[in-house]
């Protein structure tokens, strides 16, 4: 876990409402949050911070947050992918990772985050 009392969750989403949604659901739980919707946004954050964990829609803007999950794997940082394709759009290198589908409900996302910091 981070230097911080609060573990950090990196949150790569492009669509404003969700992201919001998202960041007021994780710092009532507890969280530290850091929001990036771009792809460049998160690989800088990745770099610079010390997150805990992270969840990833798979597409941003023009992009895909892949790159960012590479980072976060080479750091040993655990991740989920939000998605609403589900595992029809992961690349096999990371069919083992949590992915959630689109729409989701912030229990899912909850459990989810709290499993993925349990096995780090």
């Amino acid at each position: 876990m981070s230097t911080n009392e609060k573990p950090c969750v990196l949150v790569a989403e492009d669509e404003p409402m969700v992201s919001m949604l998202l960041e007021d659901l994780l710092d009532s739980a507890g969280y530290r949050v850091l929001l990036a919707d771009r792809l460049s946004a998160g690989l800088a954050l990745t770099s610079s911070e010390n997150i805990d964990v992270a969840i990833l829609d798979v597409t941003l803007g023009r992009e895909d947050s892949f790159p960012i999950a590479d980072a976060l794997s080479a750091r040993n940082v655990p991740f989920l992918f939000a998605s609403g394709y589900g595992l029809d759009g992961i690349p096999e290198r990371y069919r083992n990772a949590t992915v959630l589908q689109k729409p989701y409900d912030m229990k899912s996302i909850r459990l989810a985050l709290e499993k993925l910091l349990v096995k780090s």
